[in-house]
């Protein structure tokens, strides 16, 4: 459902904002816990004469509302029918004679810490297979760092398009429920598709670059419609059997979230595609361990401005507040801002070409100068065709940025993040259901420039992780966070690259954590700071990246914690004797008669056979043992009597022995002794009468 379709009926006008400001509300949130409670709230605009919300619980897609409406003025709504750890969406609309301003902000009271993101496919162009190995590690660490598992396939460049989609859609059918994201990584082959000119402009009819097309797990792709060789552009021809397909639409709802890091082709730039990309993973590096954390604040630089109520840099607008605040979002130059300070985000649009915008600069601009800004968006023509050599759009990959995207035909919807969401979550928003009616909504040409794994904020991690066995234990520890933290969450694999369980119910707020119950063999130990941060979309617990530690954990040979203890039955009886004992892994037990092994005899407790006078003063032993070593018992003696136990031994023969060890009598054989002590009993009164 599109907000503003819903709105045609609410608000009705005669006259035009003017600035694409005018078109966004700054929308923020404050909280209370108990009772739960979310204020909704943004500034107050003269020019406003009627204002709604809308509301869904986050990631469905319905939405609830007008759950209230308001005349001028109206600068908050309460919502006390919210819980502490679900996450919400708001949609905040004001009337502006003929026009509508909107404001969007996920919003929550502690929403809950991801341990797992789930599974990410990464797709390595295999040129830098070798030459990156230890670049590409270190991101495979980092992601793994972060939350997810890592399905990890190099490929060649040369390869098609469908092929590659074939091991996306492999990956994904083996477990649906937890194949979230499509990582590019170089210049893995670029599927393109539709008859579309998104930037208006006929010379650019045909097929544009479509990684959509990797996310989608079950949509209808057909390559036997379009029949368009009219672009500028070969790579835009379009024909039937090319390869290319025929959807300007996505054919069905994303499954996958999709960004790419592709640098090729970019000789603007004086280092070569394969320095490009290590410096990007490095930068990446950087900020996901928080050694490089612009400050929170945006900078958008409008260079087209209303444009007949497109206003396009409107996107910027209402994301940008609600993740840093409106009062540290600011109109300004694109690139002096983000060389000369800081930034965590940058928006810039003008009048473009394949290596321009007017207003922003050119390729070759970008190259030449260091950009301090994490997330961008560019918009203008020609340049979110973005497979073209020296592409403005994959520009700032190479400069310092780590995403971009072509935000204004459609809008994209970046405020999940504001919550703890990576930005390929708001990939999926903007192309599966995107709030706002817009031009080009769902196009295949929408795509991520960057890794789609990005959060905004990144947590310092803990620091020299080691561990080491302490008997039968494992002793972890580590050096604080930096950052002011809650406590840390220790976790568990049996490789170094997961998947890691979680050992800790609770934040550890120490820097120690023992491990009382370790495998075996190599133990791979991961720790992540925990903090539950406060930010203008409310407050989420996060954890920070993880940092891991390893330890070769020997077994311990067994221990023999209970002796068997020596036994006294009578004749026709039997006796059981039980041992108790510990050590790692599986126990095996071999019950021993006077030095030699019993058949069959290999359980923690063994039973004789009914015994005779003749038994008395046999010798039991057990060997325990594991693949550590073994540990023979203390020999426990049987005597065998006749009549009954010796003297003193009691009335309860059921034998003893501390701590679980000991002898049993079998009570069974009981009325056979007792005719057999009366016939004694009798026979010996006769021969005393014979006497």
């Amino acid at each position: 459902m599109r907000l503003c379709l819903c709105l045609l009926v609410v608000f009705a006008g005669a006259l035009t904002a003017q600035t694409c400001h005018d078109l966004s509300v700054d929308v923020t949130a404050t909280l209370q816990t108990s009772p739960a409670k979310i204020t909704i709230s943004w500034p107050g605009d003269a020019n406003a004469t009627a204002w709604v919300v809308y509301k869904r619980t986050w990631g469905s897609s319905g939405w609830t509302g007008p759950i209230a409406s308001y005349g001028a003025g109206a600068t908050s709504y309460a919502d006390s029918s919210v819980s502490v750890g679900t996450v919400y969406e708001y949609a905040v609309g004001k009337q502006l004679a003929s026009d509508t301003g909107w404001g969007l902000i996920t919003a929550a009271i502690q929403a809950p810490q991801k341990d797992s993101r789930g599974k990410v496919i990464l797709l390595v162009d295999n040129t830098f297979t070798t030459p990156l190995a230890t670049e590409i590690s270190q991101l495979e660490e980092d992601l793994v760092g972060d939350g997810w598992r890592v399905i990890r396939h190099d490929v060649s460049r040369t390869g098609t398009a469908a092929s590659i989609k074939s091991l996306i859609v492999a990956d994904y059918n083996a477990d649906p429920s937890n194949v979230k994201a499509v990582f590019l990584l170089g210049h893995v082959p670029v599927p393109y598709s539709g008859e579309l000119n998104p930037d208006g402009h006929s010379n650019h009819i045909g097929a544009w670059p479509a990684d959509g097309y990797y996310g989608d797990m079950n949509g209808a792709w057909t390559d036997s419609t379009i029949n368009n060789t009219t672009s500028g552009q070969t790579r835009n021809h379009n024909v039937p059997g090319d390869g290319k397909f025929d959807q300007s639409v996505i054919p069905s709802t994303l499954e996958l979230m999709v960004g790419r890091v592709d640098l090729a082709n970019m000789s603007s730039f004086s280092q070569t595609e394969e320095q490009l990309l290590q410096a990007y993973l490095s930068r990446h590096h950087d900020f996901v361990t928080a050694a490089w954390r612009p400050q929170e604040r945006a900078v958008i630089d409008d260079n087209f401005g209303y444009f007949s109520g497109e206003a396009f840099a409107a996107s910027a607008w209402r994301s940008f507040s609600p993740l840093v605040g409106p009062g540290n979002v600011a109109s300004g130059d694109f690139i002096t801002s983000t060389t000369s300070g800081d930034y965590l985000w940058a928006y810039g649009c003008g009048g473009g070409s394949y290596t321009s915008a007017s207003g922003i600069g050119t390729t070759a601009n970008i190259a030449a100068a260091s950009l301090d800004v994490a997330f961008t968006c560019l918009f203008g023509s020609y340049l979110g065709d973005w497979d073209s050599d020296n592409n403005f759009l994959r520009s700032p990959l190479g400069s310092g940025a780590l995403t971009c995207a072509w935000s204004g035909r459609p809008w994209w919807y970046f405020h999940s993040m504001g919550i703890g969401e990576p930005i390929g979550a708001s990939f999926m928003e903007t192309i599966n259901d995107p709030p706002l009616s817009g031009f080009a909504n769902n196009g295949v040409h929408v795509g991520l420039m960057g890794a789609p794994t990005l959060r905004m904020r990144y947590i310092a991690p803990a620091g020299s992780p080691a561990a080491a066995q302490n008997g039968g234990s494992v002793d972890v520890t580590w050096t604080a966070s930096t950052d002011s933290v809650g406590g840390y969450h220790v976790y568990r694999a049996t490789a170094k690259l997961g998947p890691y369980t979680r050992l800790t119910s609770s934040a550890v707020t120490g820097t120690s954590y023992t491990d009382t119950n370790p495998p075996t063999g190599t133990v791979w130990y991961m720790v992540r700071a925990a903090k539950l941060q406060s930010v203008p979309s409310g407050s989420y617990n996060d954890l920070s990246t993880g940092v891991v530690t390893s330890v070769t954990v020997t077994g311990l040979p067994p221990t023999i914690n209970t002796q068997p203890a020596s036994a006294s039955v009578a004749e026709g009886a039997t006796a059981t004797f039980v041992i108790g004992a510990s050590g790692s892994g599986t126990l095996a037990y071999q019950w021993q008669l006077n030095g030699s092994d019993i058949g069959g005899a290999t359980n923690s407790s063994y039973t004789t056979p009914v015994l005779t006078l003749a038994d008395s003063g046999n010798s039991y032993t057990c060997v325990v043992s594991n693949t550590a070593g073994s540990a023979t018992s203390a020999a426990a003696l049987l005597t065998v009597t006749v009549g009954g136990p010796p003297p003193g031994g009691g009335g309860n023969s059921d034998g003893g022995g501390g701590g679980g060890g000991g002898c049993a009598v079998d009570r069974s054989s009981l009325p056979a002794l007792l005719i057999w002590l009366l016939l004694a009993g009798a026979c010996t009164l006769y021969l005393r009468r014979r006497a």
